[in-house]
């Protein structure tokens, strides 16, 4: 039952030992407060990594060309390199178990006009397997899809904000809009977490790109995404590999860096976790640091209130006090401000993210954040801690004769 008494005698000691209370609660509030702050900067720092990518799959690999910059094999240096539908077809046929998706890509800037509504977007003329590797989510209607690549259909997929944009908040599917001149179907809008310019994209199939601007098989921009089994040194290995054979396929220098560029995200993905896994453990190590200085801080000031109170506990054993009695009263005091320290230091530490947060982002530190199961696990280790550094003392004190106790300076 809830012994009243036994709580009011608590609070008493509580306020005629105020210094002592403040400094045991303090000393756990700054291990909480730190504590918070540290890991909240970290998870604000792998969130900003995460959102730098998220439009993006995160096993891509990116393959453009340009000019050469050596001569090789009697070629001069200087020649334009062209990415054709033969090549996208090799790399498709040549890298099938190492590939997930693959997609082209022919950029285009177009004026689109719908009634009395007239704007400029980007054009990306793609193939089905694009929705993957550019992670775009269809709402409405479809994606481009293998017929229209065949068939040569005049349809688009357009961004969220094109519909907003030249359709008034109405829905754009099955309407029809032009497109510098040429009448395209809308078969289907999407949202990209990208953002606003992600989403004022329109899509439409390389194949009717092809036929109308330019009636040829070029291709600006080979994407694919790499095996998702594949660990970060094989994803690696494969682009470098695959960047060796078109290199190859060019009659391009080995060392040439211009003429065949493959961006693998692997890399720096690699990159990213050893440092992320670095700053892990260094703020891991920083935080158990602090805990523990917490812990020795608590057990010590435990130790010394129950060694000022030998005199009461002398007192109440005289007076008919059992060693349980005693020891509750002490386990409970500490308990109480332990717990209420380590509150007060879990508030403070998410408050001051959350002021911070505007200006972190500034130094790419973005949503700073700490897991509450992860700082209620750290007070609950503070509060085991000071409850033990309390009972040792406090056990050992309510085995004290009366007498001694009451002669104990």
């Amino acid at each position: 039952m809830f012994d009243i008494d036994l709580w009011r005698e608590i609070f008493q000691s509580i306020n005629k030992n105020r210094t002592r209370s403040l400094l045991s609660g303090f000393t756990v509030t700054f291990a909480i407060l730190l504590f918070t702050i540290l890991f909240g900067l970290a998870n604000g720092l792998n969130n900003t990594f995460s959102e730098t990518f998220v439009d993006e799959a995160s096993n891509a690999i990116f393959i453009r060309t340009g000019k050469t910059s050596k001569a090789h094999k009697g070629l001069q240096a200087g020649r334009r390199i062209q990415l054709k539908n033969q090549d996208f077809a090799y790399i498709k046929e040549d890298f099938d178990a190492e590939t997930e998706y693959i997609a082209t890509k022919v950029f285009k800037n177009i004026t689109a006009s719908y009634k009395n509504n007239k704007n400029n977007y980007s054009l990306i003329a793609v193939n089905p397997d694009n929705q993957y590797v550019e992670k775009s989510k269809v709402y409405s209607g479809r994606y481009v899809n293998q017929l229209d690549i065949d068939n040569r259909t005049k349809v688009i997929v357009i961004g969220k904000l094109v519909e907003e944009e030249m359709f008034s908040r109405t829905s754009a599917l099955g309407k029809k809009i032009n497109l510098s001149g040429i009448s395209y179907k809308v078969v289907g809008v999407f949202s990209d977490d990208g953002g606003d310019d992600e989403e004022r994209i329109i899509y439409m199939p390389l194949s009717t790109a092809q036929q109308i601007y330019g009636n040829n098989d070029y291709v600006d921009q080979i994407n694919l995404t790499y095996n998702p089994d594949f660990d970060y040194n094989q994803a690696i290995d494969f682009g470098l590999d695959l960047e060796k054979k078109l290199k190859n396929r060019f009659n391009i220098a080995p060392n040439d860096q211009r003429a065949v560029r493959v961006y693998n995200r692997a890399m720096q993905n690699k990159g990213i976790n050893q440092m992320t896994s670095v700053l892990g453990i260094l703020i891991l190590v920083i935080g158990m640091g602090t805990l523990i200085a917490g812990v020795v801080g608590i057990s010590n000031i435990m130790i010394f209130i129950v060694k000022e109170r030998t005199k009461e506990i002398g007192i109440r054993k005289a007076l008919g006090a059992s060693p349980k009695s005693i020891v509750s009263i002490i386990l409970i005091e500490s308990i109480l401000i332990t717990t209420l320290a380590g509150y007060i230091g879990l508030l403070a530490g998410v408050g001051i993210l959350e002021w911070a947060s505007p200006v972190l982002k500034t130094y790419f530190i973005t949503d700073p954040s700490v897991s509450r199961s992860l700082v209620i696990s750290a007070t609950l280790t503070l509060i085991g801690a000071g409850t033990l550094a309390g009972y040792l003392p406090a056990q050992k004190a309510s085995k004290i004769k009366p007498i001694v106790a009451l002669r104990d300076d």
